[in-house]
């Protein structure tokens, strides 16, 4: 990829965005048609961009670290608007957030809040830089950092924040914790 672009769960620019693909990650295209690619991404996940939108050589240091802790690179993101599918600094959403996190530390995790909770490791005792999980159905929809003392660190789309930001777990949260987890 030459620049970052949306992932759409259909071939249309109208569907609802599921990921980024970043300049110089790996992609796997699997199909084209009408203009459109259906593509895997280095970390497992499908979806369709523009076709127009592929081009340009892998980044072999696509992986990289640049951070020693996944919490240290979440830090940077404070601030950050939210955005459903996003995972750069213009935008991003919860899970995102962990992904590019861990990313940042050369490590590949799952994109989604519900494929991160399964990957994890179930802990007792939280320690700063742990996961939560939450969720009300079968799977979690949300996740966040534990900073410790009751304190969490996410992306949220929370009406009147809809940013990255560090905050007391919210009650609401705390209703719906699923799982606390490492990956």
């Amino acid at each position: 990829m030459r620049h970052s672009t949306p992932l759409y769960a259909a071939p249309d620019h109208g569907a609802e965005q599921v990921s980024e693909v970043l300049p110089g990650e790996p992609l796997l295209v699997l199909e084209t048609r009408d203009g459109w690619a259906c593509a895997r991404t280095a970390y497992d996940y499908p979806g369709w961009l523009p076709q127009a939108a592929l081009g340009g050589e892998v980044d072999p240091g696509w992986l990289e670290p640049s951070a020693a802790e996944p919490l240290e690179h979440a830090r940077t993101l404070l601030g950050t608007p939210y955005l459903w599918g996003g995972m750069t600094e213009r935008g991003i959403d919860c899970s995102g957030l962990v992904h590019m996190s861990f990313r940042a530390t050369g490590r590949l995790v799952p994109r989604d809040a519900d494929l991160q909770e399964d990957a994890g490791v179930p802990v007792d005792e939280l320690r700063p830089g742990d996961l939560i999980s939450y969720g009300d159905g079968a799977t979690a929809d949300h996740v966040a950092f534990w900073l410790g003392e009751g304190r969490i660190l996410h992306a949220t789309g929370r009406d009147g924040v809809n940013r990255v930001l560090e905050e007391p777990e919210p009650e609401e949260l705390r209703a719906r914790r699923r799982r606390v987890f490492r990956l």
